[in-house]
């Protein structure tokens, strides 16, 4: 049995891509952790995700990932409020970011912890944009505030990377990794 331990709508899209079978928890845990560096921080996240899964699905193959955001050092979880994805979109708008997603992928507590790193770069937009981007209801779970494959898309000038790590799971690295 696989278990998908994510409130993500997106992450079970994309597991679905894979053709697998699986079921969803969302494992409740706290996400707050004092860590400077962004994939330490991720991986922390997805670590205490599958654990927390893990716990309670013990002979269940469990996925569980965190996606966060970095610009100019700067790292960027899900927007909390209007005014907060419009600073968030105002931060990348113009440049290069990169998404960052580790992921947790193991069975009994005996696992393996993974980070894919995508480069984002994202047109220039006016005030007026991401206002009326902001205005929409896709920043608001969103790591960055942005969703790559909805509106947003239309501001996307390239990307270097797994495309669906930017939606919250490298399929490809995690198809390979569930191969082995």
């Amino acid at each position: 049995m696989i278990v998908l331990g994510s409130s993500s709508p997106r992450r079970k899209e994309l597991l679905e891509m894979l053709g697998l079978k699986f079921i969803v928890y969302s494992p409740n845990i706290d996400e707050n952790f004092d860590l400077k560096d962004p994939i330490a921080l991720s991986e922390k996240t997805a670590l205490e995700k599958g654990k927390a899964v893990s716990l309670v699905y013990p002979n269940a193959t469990v996925i569980a990932a965190d996606t966060i955001v970095l610009v100019d050092k700067m790292i960027l979880g899900k927007p909390k409020s209007k005014e907060d994805a419009f600073k968030m979109i105002k931060e990348i708008q113009g440049k290069m970011h990169y998404v960052i997603t580790s992921v947790y992928l193991g069975k009994n507590l005996n696992y393996k912890l993974f980070s894919e790193k995508t480069k984002v770069w994202i047109s220039p937009m006016t005030d007026k944009e991401i206002e009326d981007y902001v205005n929409t209801d896709e920043p608001y779970d969103k790591a960055g505030g942005y969703a790559i494959q909805g509106l947003f898309a239309r501001f996307v000038e390239r990307i270097d990377g797994d495309f669906y790590n930017v939606m919250g799971l490298p399929l490809n690295r995690v198809y390979n990794e569930l191969k082995k």
